[in-house]
């Protein structure tokens, strides 16, 4: 079964996953909270979804990273917002402007 079907995703619900996975400082908790996807099943659709080398590369970089992972986040790190990213809730994101 492919992840898409299991937990039921639409192609801007991976666009978004793969986005979120990508930014260094966007926890895999974040990941599970808004689309219900673990760490395990992130990393599964993002080699699904990247080349096999850029996929290393990304898996190398975010391996054991304290940003990706809450519990290994320093207390004062409580969320990141990236400059380009517009108001998020929940499953909803509003339109970018370019």
């Amino acid at each position: 079964m492919k992840l898409e079907e299991k937990y039921n995703l639409s192609d801007r619900d991976v666009d978004r996953i793969v986005g979120m996975a990508w930014e260094d400082r966007t926890p895999f908790d974040a990941i599970l909270e808004q689309f219900g996807v673990p760490e395990k099943d992130v990393i599964r659709l993002m080699k699904q979804e990247m080349k096999l080398r850029n996929w290393k590369k990304w898996r190398a970089r975010v391996q054991g990273r304290k940003t990706k992972h809450r519990a290994l986040r320093e207390m004062e790190v409580k969320r990141f917002k990236s400059g380009s990213q517009r108001f998020i809730t929940k499953n909803h994101i509003s339109k970018k402007k370019y």
